[in-house]
């Protein structure tokens, strides 16, 4: 049995010794032509992006190949959301330059393109080609051309839309699916507006079509997927969060038994007709991704939030009482223009007392363009860092208390594969745990199992860390 788990498990990733280095999704499959390697970096979206890319080239009779060093061509997409991606993005394409094979072509696309070309063009004068994040249609052209060239234009994100080919590269039990890109919100410390440009949704039926579409190749797990899932249809002339509520209910009468997850949902689209709604069915996962960067009401009015603090403990109080199992992600930023020690400590006090099941905590990223970038009263850099490891050290607290409410529980946890560190145990998620960003659960007795990317109920026995510990009962 062992043999073909892991056969299977592996089946859409290939890990080399360039990737164990920087941690890199990277994708192959086994078709006669030119030989391509991709390179995705950044959020989900970006992922689906490159998702296209693949499936237009492998269309086209292209070859993808797992070796950097076998590549024809290297096709980077980066990430231009703040310095610290752009720093991995520049690394990474250093990092291929000097491992690629002499003759092999580079083709960098997407975000930090769209904003940085001539940086990344004077740092790398030998780069083949340029698309822009919302011209990566383009790829085959990319690909033909002789020379050395650039298409960027005004297209600050793309959106598939009709039969455009696509290549699920994340394991086969879950996929991405993006309803929208851009953004209509002006955060102050944010230029997501400024890279992807104004809110543009899908027509509800063009998802609803990708939606069977996944699930004819037997995905179980869809997870929606935008800047904010809220904003959905607001652009078509919805208000509030009604078309994320219509296009739910539209995928709600597709058959079968299918998780449905929500990723990124601002706390001012939450309301009690989405709560109910998401407390109707089983098959939509009582987890969500709900950003709030602060909990201070003058830090919320400087970053131009639209939710005060009442509201958005009124919001977690009404998540737990309507949905008790519910997991809430968040993610909290430190250290913005003006945080005063007091304010810091408010944030702290908020999550001690509002627990939360996931949370990313940032360092404020001073990003050239933003509203925030001018404001006075920057914190240093040793002031957030502290902040930083302060807050962590209390969201481990609560982290354990809140893991520690599930020990004794018997619960449905989809088995993706064995743990990276030993075959011993394996690894897998419940429905509170959104993949690659939230913890695991660990397997430790794992004997009824016989195929991954299958639901097994699970026992759980202990924590560690930030995963929770089972013994699959079958």
């Amino acid at each position: 049995m062992g043999d073909k788990l892991e056969v299977e498990a592996n089946f859409f990733f290939s890990y080399h010794a360039f990737m164990e280095k920087s941690s890199i999704p990277r994708f192959f499959s086994t078709v006669r032509g030119n030989k391509l390697h991709f390179i995705s970096l950044g959020c989900p979206r970006n992922l689906v992006d490159t998702e296209v890319m693949l499936g237009i080239v492998l269309k086209a009779g292209y070859e993808l190949t797992p070796s950097l060093e076998e590549a024809d061509h290297i096709v980077i997409n980066t990430c231009g959301f703040l310095e610290a991606s752009r720093f991995e993005s520049l690394k990474t394409i250093e990092e291929t330059t000097r491992l690629k094979k002499k003759n092999s072509r580079v083709i960098v696309v997407g975000c930090m393109v769209q904003t940085h070309q001539e940086k990344i063009k004077k740092k790398f004068p030998h780069i083949d080609y340029f698309l822009g994040s919302g011209d990566i249609q383009a790829i085959l052209q990319a690909l033909k051309e002789k020379e050395k060239g650039s298409i960027v234009t005004e297209a600050k994100s793309f959106l598939e839309i009709g039969e455009v080919p696509r290549q699920i590269s994340t394991p086969p039990h879950y996929a991405y699916l993006k309803i929208a890109e851009g953004c209509r919100k002006r955060c102050a410390y944010c230029i997501i507006p400024t890279i992807k440009g104004g809110l543009k949704s899908k027509p509800i039926e063009q998802v609803v079509m990708e939606f069977r579409a996944l699930r004819k190749q037997g995905v179980k797990e869809i997870i929606l997927i935008a800047q904010d899932l809220g904003d959905f249809g607001k652009d078509q002339g919805y208000k509030r969060s009604f078309g994320l509520l219509s296009l739910i209910k539209e995928i709600l009468k597709e058959k079968g038994n299918f998780w449905l997850r929500l990723l990124y949902l601002y706390p001012d689209e939450i309301t009690k007709e989405l709560i109910a709604l998401i407390k109707s069915d089983s098959r939509i996962c009582p987890y969500l991704d709900m950003p709030i960067q602060h909990i201070n009401p003058e830090i919320l009015k400087t970053m131009r939030r639209t939710t005060s603090k009442e509201q958005i403990i009124e919001i977690i109080k009404q998540l737990r009482d309507e949905i008790p199992e519910i997991s809430i992600r968040t993610s909290l930023i430190v250290g913005f223009p003006g945080e005063t020690e007091k304010q810091f400590e408010e944030l702290l006090h908020f999550v001690q007392t509002f627990p939360l099941d996931h949370v990313g905590i940032f360092k404020y990223s001073r990003e050239p363009g933003s509203v925030a970038a001018s404001l006075p009263h920057q914190v240093l850099e040793k002031v957030k860092t502290k902040r930083l490891n302060r807050l962590a050290k209390v969201q481990q607290k609560m982290v354990k208390k809140q893991l520690s409410k599930k020990i004794g529980k018997k619960i449905d946890v989809i088995v993706e594969g064995y743990h990276r560190e030993s075959k011993l145990l394996m690894c897998g998620r419940h429905q509170g745990q959104c993949p690659e960003i939230d913890g695991q659960v660990l397997l430790n007795d794992h004997r009824k199992v016989n195929s991954f990317h299958e639901r097994y109920k699970v026992e759980i026995t202990g924590i560690a860390l930030y995963d929770l510990v089972g013994t699959v009962l079958g």
